[in-house]
C-alpha cells in the first residue's frame, strides 16, 4: 500500500512550528480586553485634526485644496459620509465574504439596472477581472493554468480606445490586437479572443467603430465587450448596457464618492461572477485584488446615495462657485472669464478659465500654479499655461468637482493676491552661442534601480535641435534646443497604450555631455552620453 501523501501545512501549522502561536494565545485575554474596552471610542469617531495640524502634517506630508481633480495620484475623490460611516460601522463585524458580494451585487445591480454587480479594487481591477473571467470562466484547471496555458489570448481593442487603463488588460498576459475599421474588426474576431475592450469616450459615440457597432459585431460572434466608464456617471438606464455591452467597470472614489481602493463591475450576471470567482478571497488570478468588507459597504453606501443625490443642484452649486472666483478676478488688467462645459458623462462639472496677458499682471499662469502648489493652504488647480518671455498669454483652470463652500474664498482669495502682488519674476538668463551637439550619442540612463542603453541622433539649425531617440524597446522622436553649453531635449515616446514623456536637461562638453532627465510620474534619472 502506497503512503498517504503529507497534508499541506496551514498556516496554524506554520504558527506552531515558530512558536508565534503560544505567543499568540498568551496576548489573546489582553487583545480581547483591549477591543472590548475601546467600544465607546468606536462610537464617538470624528475628526481631531485641523487644516494645520493633522495626522499628515505630523509626517511632512501637506494636504491640498483638490481644485483640479479625482486624480488617482491626489487621492481621488472625496468620499461622502454615509461612504465613511458605512466602512466604519463595517470594520466592527467578521462575515464570510461569499455571503456578502452577492448580497451588495443584487441590490447594486437592482440600482443601476444591470443583470449583476460585483464590488472590485477599483476601475483597473475591473479591467482585469473581466478580462480573465472572459478567459477561463468558472473553470478551475482553466484559472489555474493562466496565464499560462491561456485557451483564449486576445483581447481587441479599437485604436481610439487605447490608453494608460488598459494595463488592466496588459497585465494579465494576453495579446492585444488593435483595429481601426469595421473590416478590421470583423476579421481579428477569431476564437482566440476573450473579449473586446472599449473605452468609453466622445471618439466611442460615433462612427463605424461606436460602442453599438462594436457590440452588435462581437455579439454576433459571442464575444464579450467590456466598456471602461472609469470617471462616468452611472446613468439608469445604463447607456453601455443598452447599447449591448456585456460588462462595464466604474470607479468607485470619482463622481460616486465612494472609497477610493474601490470600483464596480456590472453587467452579465455569469460574467460577473466569473470576476468574483477570479478575485481575491479566492486562489486564483486576482487574488491580489482583495476588497474587504469596509470597501464593499462603502461601496453599497455610495452607489444608493448616488441615486438620492440632487445632481442638478450640485451643478448649479458648483457653477454659482466658480463665479464667486470670476468675480473676484474679472476686474483686474487685462483679465478675461471662459466657462468650459463637461464633453461627456466624465468628470460631469463645469469648469472655469481665466485668462489674461503677463505683461500687464507680471505673473504667467505656470509661475501661478507653482506659487499656488508652494502657498499654504496648498492649492492644486486643474493647470495652467504661459512661459516667459517666449508666451506671455496665460491662463489658469478651476475644476470644483471635488471642492467644498468654505474653500471657495480661500481659492478666490489667493489667485486674486498672486495676481495682484505678483512678486518678482525674471526671464530665464539664457546663454549665448551653441555648442555643436550634431551626430550620433550612446546614452547611458541611471535609474533608481536599473540601468538602460539608448541611442540619440542629433540635427542642429543654430540652437534648434531635432532628431532621434532610439531605446531599448521604444522610439521617439526629439526636439529641443542648445545655448551655450545648455542642452534641452524633449520627446514623448509611444509605448502600448500610453506614452512616456521625456525632458532632458545637461551640458555638453566637447564629445561627451550629461544631466538629469525627468519622466513625469516615473519620476527622473541621471543621463551621460559619449559623442560616437
Amino acid at each position: 500500500m502506497c503512503a498517504l501523501p503529507n497534508p499541506p501545512l496551514t498556516r496554524r501549522d506554520v504558527l506552531k512550528k515558530t512558536g508565534a502561536l503560544s505567543t499568540i494565545a498568551a496576548i489573546a485575554p489582553l487583545a480581547s480586553s483591549a477591543q472590548s474596552g475601546s467600544r465607546v471610542s468606536w462610537n464617538t469617531l470624528r475628526n481631531t485634526g485641523t487644516p494645520q495640524d493633522n495626522l499628515f502634517t505630523r509626517l511632512g506630508v501637506r494636504p491640498i485644496i483638490n481644485a483640479h481633480g479625482t486624480f488617482t495620484i491626489i487621492t481621488g475623490s472625496r468620499s461622502l459620509p454615509e461612504v465613511k460611516q458605512a466602512m466604519f460601522e463595517a470594520s466592527n463585524y467578521f462575515i464570510h465574504l461569499d455571503e456578502l458580494m452577492p448580497k451588495v451585487g443584487a441590490e447594486i445591480a437592482r440600482l443601476t439596472g444591470a443583470d449583476s454587480a460585483i464590488v472590485t479594487t477599483g476601475c483597473e481591477a475591473a479591467i482585469a477581472l473581466a478580462t480573465v473571467a472572459c478567459a477561463c470562466g468558472t473553470d478551475p484547471e482553466l484559472s489555474q493554468a493562466f496565464p499560462y496555458k491561456p485557451r483564449k489570448s486576445q483581447v481587441v481593442i479599437p485604436k481610439h480606445s487605447r490608453n494608460p487603463y488598459d494595463f488592466g488588460v496588459r497585465m494579465t498576459g494576453l495579446e492585444i490586437i488593435e483595429v481601426d475599421s469595421a473590416e478590421e474588426l470583423a476579421s481579428k474576431l477569431t476564437n482566440q479572443v476573450a473579449m473586446v475592450y472599449i473605452l468609453s469616450s466622445p471618439a466611442a459615440e460615433n462612427g463605424p467603430l461606436s460602442i453599438p457597432s462594436i457590440c452588435a459585431t462581437a455579439k454576433a460572434k459571442g464575444i464579450p465587450v467590456f466598456v471602461d466608464a472609469a470617471a462616468e456617471e452611472p446613468l439608469v438606464p445604463n447607456i453601455h448596457l443598452q447599447h449591448g455591452a456585456s460588462l462595464v467597470g466604474y470607479s468607485g472614489g470619482k463622481c460616486l464618492r465612494g472609497p477610493q481602493a474601490a470600483g464596480l463591475l456590472i453587467g452579465q450576471s455569469d460574467l460577473t461572477r466569473a470576476a468574483w470567482f477570479q478575485a481575491s478571497p479566492h486562489h486564483n488570478y486576482g487574488r491580489a485584488c482583495k476588497v474587504g468588507k469596509e470597501e464593499i459597504m462603502g461601496m453599497l453606501a455610495a452607489v444608493r446615495k448616488w441615486y438620492e443625490r440632487d445632481h442638478e443642484a450640485e451643478q448649479r452649486a458648483w457653477k454659482s462657485w466658480l463665479d464667486q472666483i470670476a468675480e473676484k478676478v474679472k476686474g483686474l488688467p487685462s483679465v478675461r472669464i471662459e466657462y468650459l462645459q463637461p464633453e461627456d458623462l466624465s468628470n460631469r462639472s463645469p469648469r472655469l478659465r481665466a485668462h489674461w496677458d503677463a505683461r500687464h499682471l507680471k505673473i504667467t499662469g505656470t509661475e501661478l500654479v507653482k506659487r499656488l502648489d508652494d502657498g499654504t493652504p496648498r492649492i492644486m488647480i486643474d493647470g495652467g499655461t504661459g512661459i516667459r518671455p517666449a508666451q506671455m498669454e496665460s491662463s489658469l483652470t478651476i475644476m470644483p468637482y471635488m471642492l467644498e463652500a468654505d474653500e471657495i474664498p480661500v481659492i478666490a482669495d489667493a489667485i486674486y493676491t498672486a495676481l495682484t502682488q505678483p512678486g518678482s519674476y525674471s526671464d530665464p538668463v539664457v546663454p549665448a552661442g551653441a555648442v555643436n551637439v550634431a551626430g550620433k550619442w550612446a546614452v547611458t540612463l541611471t535609474y533608481t534601480r536599473g540601468s538602460a542603453e539608448q541611442t540619440f541622433v542629433l540635427e542642429q539649425k543654430e540652437s534648434e535641435v531635432a532628431g532621434q531617440q532610439m531605446g531599448e524597446i521604444y522610439e521617439a522622436e526629439l526636439r529641443g534646443s542648445i545655448h551655450g553649453s545648455q542642452l534641452k531635449l524633449h520627446a514623448r515616446m509611444p509605448v502600448s497604450g500610453h506614452e512616456v514623456i521625456w525632458d532632458f536637461f545637461g551640458v555638453v562638453d566637447g564629445n561627451t555631455a550629461s544631466g538629469t532627465v525627468r519622466l513625469g510620474e516615473y519620476g527622473s534619472a541621471q543621463w551621460k552620453a559619449a559623442r560616437a
